[in-house]
């Protein structure tokens, strides 16, 4: 019956005209489906990893959450009821408020700054052909790898009143007097594109390193010219990466402390500096503790908002196609 059946089945194919699966298409499907099951037995190896890092980033966060609802009583010590005192102070004190707003704002702009600057050169490491550009971008990784206060130190000798680039730049005529960055909201941007371009480089450099090069060959056969080909081709293709780039640098700059706290010296109060202060100057955990909570629900907030905004921008674009 099974002979006949498909005998049956091969001639009904062929009076409709549809050609027989071939024997090499059925193995691979059978070999993808393997492929697939054992991938999935080698998923499970993620998942002690997964919670141990739930559970470090909960328990955490919860010591935080839990301490910032009780009222410091002078000397370190804290009262035993739970109360919102902390985040009534917080989010009605201008001066806090003003703290997270600048916080924010130089984050957003030492996120712009750090991927203007960081797109380019992963696009270039990731279309070279030679050997270069894994020199360039082993250099790029080993840079990442330098503690933050060196690098800092570097700004400061770089930007010193008698160092080469102010005597440079006088010398051109550029500017009138050296160019100070301590204790100043640019110089914390500085600072902080400094700290995250190295991470962002390499971030971006994984995506566009997945976009085929032909996309852009063909754009340009037909026609596009560079702009064009980098508005309409490699930038929705490289926009989900993008987006994860720009979030990271924008979130490891908000919770960046030694850079605000060594090149601002004191003068820039972002609300890690904040926290550092009501820490270790005034002894009020509580506060401290109220502090990071605002810190982490407000990078969250930010994070959320960009990938919503994201997805119903992709959504509109998908109606208007």
């Amino acid at each position: 019956m099974s002979r006949r059946a498909s005998a049956a089945s091969l001639m009904r194919r062929d009076a409709l005209g549809i050609a027989p699966t071939p024997r090499w298409f059925r193995r691979d499907k059978t070999s993808i489906a393997q492929r697939d099951e054992q991938d999935a037995g080698w998923g499970w190896l993620l998942v002690l990893p997964l919670v141990l890092c739930v559970a470090l980033l909960a328990g955490s966060q919860g010591l935080f959450i839990d301490g910032s609802l009780h009222r410091d009583l002078g000397l370190g010590r804290v009262a035993t009821d739970y109360e919102l005192t902390n985040y009534r102070r917080v989010l009605s004190d201008p001066f806090y408020l003003e703290c997270l707003w600048l916080t924010v704002k130089l984050s957003g702009l030492a996120t712009a700054g750090t991927v203007l600057l960081a797109f380019p050169v992963a696009y270039v490491i990731a279309r070279m052909r030679s050997r270069w550009g894994m020199v360039m971008l082993a250099a790029i990784v080993a840079s990442t790898f330098v503690t933050i206060v060196i690098k800092v130190f570097g700004l400061i000798i770089i930007f010193a009143g008698n160092g080469w680039l102010n005597r440079g730049l006088m010398k051109l005529g550029i500017v009138a007097q050296p160019v100070q960055i301590l204790g100043t909201q640019s110089g914390v941007v500085v600072g902080l594109m400094q700290f995250t371009i190295g991470f962002c480089v390499l971030v971006l450099y994984s995506v566009i390193q997945t976009i085929p090069r032909s996309y852009e060959e063909a754009a340009r056969a037909h026609g596009a010219g560079s702009f064009r080909t980098f508005w309409r081709v490699l930038l929705p293709l490289s926009l989900p990466g993008l987006l994860v780039g720009t979030l990271t640098t924008f979130n490891l700059c908000m919770g960046a402390f030694t850079s605000a706290a060594l090149i601002g010296g004191g003068k820039v109060l972002t609300l890690p500096v904040m926290i550092q202060r009501t820490i270790l100057t005034e002894v009020k955990y509580s506060m401290a503790a109220t502090l990071a909570v605002v810190l982490l629900a407000s990078v969250l907030l930010v994070n959320l908002l960009s990938v919503c905004t994201i997805r119903r921008m992709r959504i509109g674009r998908r109606l208007i196609a």
